[in-house]
């Protein structure tokens, strides 16, 4: 590892899909403590199909609270190999609008699907009875599941001592990311360049770097620069505006609140010195002209069609978010359009800790409904997807044709199979941007029973092959091998992520974090846009309504579920 005192700007291999770790990046609320235990898992035991029956074609409905292009598995090539080893196919639909308007209209109804990935709304649709129990169906047919989740079982397992859902992730062992898959604060490498590939460890030499170049540069194809922007639209991205914060004071992403590492007591950040810092950056950065007002109003295509444009100098988004117009961006082969990520700190005395340390979600997950038209043929399915050689297939492709083994047995690609993995439309034709993440899965972090990693983007072969003379010309720059070099290495923290702590529908503490949240989203747009000279009398008007809730007690929750988790129990 190089000395990373010296190397305090980080850039990371843009070059290489990553697979979200949803997960990673999120701090929407976590699963319900209760939940489901009306329905004694009826619904399994009333449809188990006769071993006969396996190969049966039938096709079941996945609905996921994401966004994607709704299509048919069969139609990929995953999805098609999938279905002639077991006979099954999927009609794979995504969310459109509001995710907690979807979710109500669901419970409502009545009306689930067969598997449903809840994403943020896991709690409503745990407590609402929507998921049958898992445990019995595990038992007799699941095999796989045992052999990868066994480990993991107590870790989501809810307060009756059941399973409702496959969390997205269980590591077998570890290995490192080359590059950044998480967040961080991200910056065109044009900015870089013209500057002579200067350090940037700080937020106020970021922003100085990305006004100098603008006053440069203040138009691109004859449309205005944007200094600065994120997707932090208040319905589901609204944490992409406030986790900075965190970041910025040298914390991991634990969601609403920082863990101090020797007490282990958690602290909320909102409506503090941390965010008020972060906050009055970003006005003084609006009242020069270099934020983008849209931050808080565009949709995802929108902002993601502005970062391709070549308009945006940078951004604070985490990875997974922003994974198509990275990829387009690479597709494009103008190096110096692309971004670039940068560990960026309050303080120069600052460690930053962008890098997720091993870590467990178990509060985002696949689970069966109480619909189900047969649990048991939908539980073998899973298992057979837990076989390591489909676990292969899901993330690498198919053999010979996507990827090659070499004489030493380490999986390769070339410059043409690197490229249709980064390439968006092939992801979906051949099935990797359907099945690589919300299904159960291996972690990103695992190594595969032959040594290989588990995650494309964590094979160090495929990472340096896949590297531009763009990528090349960075790394020699500031004198590493990798781009995550330039990032501080993670601190173990055995409860992460604070963010997966289960707070359950109408709780105190889910009331405590749905009205924190409102309330920021309520004023940071307020304060961000506002005259700087009107900034203190908002913020006042803002830490006062933030003190009338129950901060208190909310921290106190958090810190007994992070203590337990360090003491083993979760």
């Amino acid at each position: 590892m190089v000395n990373k005192k010296l190397l305090t700007v980080s850039l990371a291999a843009a070059m290489l899909a990553v697979t979200a770790s949803a997960c990673g990046g999120n701090n929407d609320n976590g699963n319900a403590s209760g939940g489901n235990t009306g329905n004694n898992g009826n619904a399994a035991s009333n449809s188990a199909s006769p071993e006969a029956d396996d190969k049966t074609p039938v096709t079941f409905s996945y609905y996921s609270f994401t966004s994607q292009k709704d299509t048919l598995a069969s139609d990929t090539v995953i999805g098609k190999e999938l279905q002639n080893q077991t006979g099954v196919d999927w009609k794979m639909e995504f969310l459109v609008g509001d995710p907690q308007t979807k979710s109500g209209v669901m419970i409502a109804s009545g009306d689930y699907p067969d598997v449903i990935v809840p994403e943020g709304e896991i709690d409503k649709l745990l407590d609402a009875g929507a998921f049958i129990p898992l445990d019995d169906l595990i038992d007799k047919y699941g095999p796989n599941i045992k052999r990868v989740y066994g480990p993991y079982f107590d870790k989501f397992r809810q307060a009756d001592g059941k399973m409702y859902f496959l969390p997205f992730g269980a590591n077998q062992g570890y290995i490192g990311d080359p590059g950044i898959s998480q967040g961080a604060f991200w910056i065109q490498r044009s900015v870089l360049k013209e500057a002579g590939y200067p350090k940037v460890k700080t937020l106020d030499q970021y922003f100085d770097l990305i006004k100098q170049y603008q006053e440069k540069h203040p138009q691109v194809d004859g449309k205005g620069t944007i200094g600065f922007a994120s997707l932090a639209g208040p319905a589901d991205s609204f944490f992409s505006i406030t986790n900075p914060a965190m970041h910025l004071a040298g914390y991991p992403n634990d969601g609403d609140v920082i863990v101090d590492m020797n007490t282990h007591e958690a602290k909320t950040y909102a409506a503090t010195d941390i965010e008020k810092k972060w906050l009055q950056k970003l006005n003084e950065v609006n009242s020069e002209g270099l934020f983008d007002p849209e931050t808080f109003t565009a949709n995802k295509d929108q902002f993601l069609a502005k970062l391709t444009s070549g308009r945006v100098l940078g951004y604070f988004n985490y990875a997974w978010q922003v994974g198509d117009a990275t990829n387009n961006l690479m597709k494009a082969g103008i190096d110096e359009k692309r971004y670039a990520p940068l560990p960026i700190v309050f303080d120069e005395n600052t460690k930053d800790q962008y890098v997720d340390p091993p870590s467990f979600v178990n509060n985002r997950g696949i689970g069966i409904s109480v619909k189900a038209k047969d649990p048991v043929r939908i539980i073998k399915y899973f298992d057979n997807l837990l076989k390591e050689e489909n676990q292969i297939l899901v993330q690498w492709g198919v053999k010979d044709q996507n990827y090659t083994v070499d004489a030493n047995g380490r999986y390769v690609m070339d410059a043409q199979q690197i490229a249709d993995r980064n390439d968006p439309e092939k992801k979906r034709s051949i099935g990797w941007q359907y099945f690589e993440y919300s299904w159960p899965r291996y972690g990103n972090n695992s190594v595969l029973a032959d040594g290989n990693s588990y995650a494309v983007s964590n094979q160090p072969e495929v990472a340096y092959a896949g590297y531009t003379d763009g990528d090349k010309a960075l790394l020699d720059a500031y004198g590493v091998k990798t781009f995550s070099e330039y990032f501080g290495k993670p601190d173990d923290r055995a409860w992460y992520p604070a963010w997966s702590i289960n707070k359950g529908q109408g709780t105190p503490e889910q009331i405590f974090q749905q009205k924190s949240s409102d309330l920021q989203k309520k004023y940071i747009p307020k304060l961000v846009l506002a005259k700087p000279s009107e900034f203190d009398s908002i913020w006042n008007d803002y830490v006062g309504q933030m003190g009338k809730l129950d901060v208190k007690g909310y921290e106190t929750f958090v810190t007994k579920v992070v203590q337990d988790r360090v003491a083993g129990k979760w």
